[in-house]
């Protein structure tokens, strides 16, 4: 999953160590299962077989594929773990960014979307409706990985950690006095876009400044809109608050994506659901949308 994955321990927890670094254990075993990059992983196992087959996935596999359907329609596709094609299409699977044709992007938005992915549920299998189609869970694999983590740290006693996979995605179990202090950044700030004090929830962080290449003056970053076919423009950072650290870090792509015209729809639709989103527009600032019992924003 290309990061650092920590747990942060109250120093009164000491005692739980052992139960920490059991559950960090897990983290290879998840990745072996998600990642694009190993050709014994379940995930392109699916990806050779299901144009011709039904491929049978382990329950925990099928259900995260489910919620990743399922928050696909949410979101009106602005969060869509299909998009690979269009990744590689513009260069950024290996990481050489290049400007393709307009003929290009439409065909390959031909082999994206998850309408194009069959779930059967009685047999927990996936089928695709045509060949070409790919799986990325890149946008949400980190965060099902803490969601992982903390049940067996809760299972454990664990009552405060603060669990990490890089500075993207994070999740609060407990948190003394205010919580854990959480700081929203980005490389193309100078300054924090915000601070966060979390509590029992988990914040996800999506942003346009990690990779991109210049075309005729024009900056292109790696985040593609899957409705398009072309990279998301306007937002700088978007972050997602929830209970789910894997819809957190979902719905902070989606949000990058299609801006604050979605988060306010989305927070409005769906309680206990916190974004705050910041303008690549200096002038258009921060939108801070909906609320989370347990997220305090202090700008």
């Amino acid at each position: 999953m290309a990061c650092r994955f920590e747990i942060t321990l109250d120093g009164k927890d000491a005692r739980y160590i052992p139960a920490a670094q059991s559950a960090l254990n897990q983290i290879d075993a998840i990745e072996a299962q998600l990642t694009v990059f190993r050709e014994t992983s379940a995930l392109v196992h699916i990806n050779q077989r299901a144009a011709s087959e039904n491929v049978r996935c382990e329950p925990g596999l099928f259900n995260l594929l489910t919620r990743c359907q399922q928050l696909a329609t949410l979101t009106n596709g602005a969060f869509d773990i299909t998009s690979t094609p269009l990744s590689r299409c513009w260069g950024f699977v290996r990481r050489e960014g290049r400007m393709p044709s307009t003929e290009e992007i439409r065909s390959t938005r031909a082999l994206v979307g998850m309408s194009k992915v069959i779930l059967d549920h009685q047999r927990s299998s996936v089928k695709f409706r045509r060949p070409g189609i790919e799986l990325n869970l890149g946008a949400i694999g980190k965060g099902y990985a803490l969601d992982c983590v903390a049940s067996d740290l809760r299972r454990a006693g664990v009552q405060h950690a603060l669990l990490s996979a890089g500075q993207s995605s994070l999740l609060a179990i407990g948190g003394r006095e205010r919580g854990w202090s959480i700081d929203l950044v980005s490389p193309r700030r100078a300054q924090r876009i915000a601070r966060v004090w979390l509590r029992n929830a988990a914040i996800g962080t999506s942003g346009s400044g990690e990779q991109f290449f210049l075309a005729d003056g024009r900056r292109y970053g790696h985040v593609l809109d899957p409705r398009s076919g072309r990279p998301a423009e306007g937002v700088l950072s978007a972050s997602a608050v929830c209970a789910s650290a894997a819809d957190a870090d979902a719905l902070s792509t989606a949000f990058l994506v299609a801006g604050p015209t979605l988060a306010h729809r989305y927070c409005d639709q769906h309680s206990q659901t916190l974004a705050v989103i910041t303008q690549e527009d200096d002038s258009a600032g921060t939108f801070v949308i909906g609320n989370h019992i347990g997220a305090e924003i202090e700008r």
